[in-house]
């Protein structure tokens, strides 16, 4: 009885001990250790990320910016923030990683004051043009504690010192597109499509979708290269496109290396297998293998 007795009374100890801590104040810990000492540092601190769409929009994200010390600063104390790419350098080859500066970014609070009696006060960092940049590159925006009056002391920028915000791209092409074409089984009247399909992300420049024309067994997984090909004056990207059995994982088909499809529905321009980034259409010509003949494809999709 005396075991259970002090094990009931240990548990009531420790909620209550957990409970006091949980309502503590931002930057009111360890203030036994904090004696006489007072740090600036950020709360949350470290390695953030936060995922971009791909558009122009203006992105703003905020931390708090805290003093740690034993009792509240008796006089106003102003911290400075900067991007720091030796911060990211570090961190680099901490990690193994290969970050670049994201390279829209505007500190909106770069000085910032905590009043006498008060801790922390917010620090606001805008990141914009997603919509312009290589989805398939790592970006950074690596802010950190640059100076603090009053006796406080920066906190290390790997430590409690800076907000290393990783700023990943989402994929530009994944979307709900309007498919417009048609399927060709030889021997066999065209098969029309018109019908909307999303394209879903595989990783930052490839994308899948679930259908051959009017046929939904096979998949069409479809890679955005680098390499420009000019279509009736644009820049546009050339695609890498596969046709797939989702059963199986593997290729059945591949693309046409010139335009190949229904001779009475001809397009005026005969390029195929690329993408424009103005209009964002891409234009598909593949096929996939069967016995009774090679089934053909021809779609243009246009982003909705």
């Amino acid at each position: 009885m005396r075991n259970k007795i002090f094990m009931i009374v240990s548990l009531l100890a420790a909620v209550f001990i957990l409970n006091s801590c949980l309502k503590d104040d931002v930057g009111v810990y360890w203030t036994s250790s904090l004696k006489g000492k007072m740090y600036a540092e950020i709360y949350g601190a470290g390695y953030q990320a936060l995922a971009l769409q791909p558009t122009t929009d203006t992105v703003t994200f905020k931390f708090l910016v805290n003093i740690a010390t034993d009792q509240p600063p008796t006089q106003d104390i102003t911290v400075t923030l900067g991007v720091d790419t030796s911060a990211m350098g570090r961190y680099n080859r901490l990690k193994g990683t290969a970050y670049k500066l994201y390279p829209y970014i505007k500190i909106l609070d770069p000085s910032i004051i905590i009043k006498a009696g008060t801790r922390n006060a917010y620090v606001h960092v805008q990141v914009w043009h997603a919509d312009i940049l290589n989805a398939c590159d790592n970006f950074m925006a690596p802010v950190v504690i640059q100076t603090a009056t009053g006796g406080v002391v920066p906190s290390d920028a790997l430590n409690q010192g800076g907000r290393l915000m990783a700023l990943p791209i989402s994929n530009p092409y994944a979307a709900d597109y309007q498919v417009v074409g048609y399927r060709i089984r030889p021997g066999n009247p065209t098969e029309p499509v018109n019908q909307v399909e999303t394209l879903s992300t595989v990783n930052c420049s490839t994308v899948i979708k679930s259908g051959f024309g009017n046929y939904s067994a096979y998949n069409i997984s479809i890679q955005v290269t680098s390499t420009v090909i000019v279509v009736g004056g644009v820049n546009c990207f050339t695609v890498i496109a596969d046709v797939i059995d989702p059963s199986t994982g593997l290729s059945v088909g591949g693309m046409f290396p010139v335009w190949t499809g229904d001779p009475t529905q001809k397009p005026a321009d005969l390029t195929i297998n690329y993408y424009n980034p103005v209009t964002r259409v891409f234009v598909l010509n593949c096929f996939y293998v069967s016995s009774a003949g090679n089934r053909i494809m021809y779609e243009v999709l246009t982003r909705l």
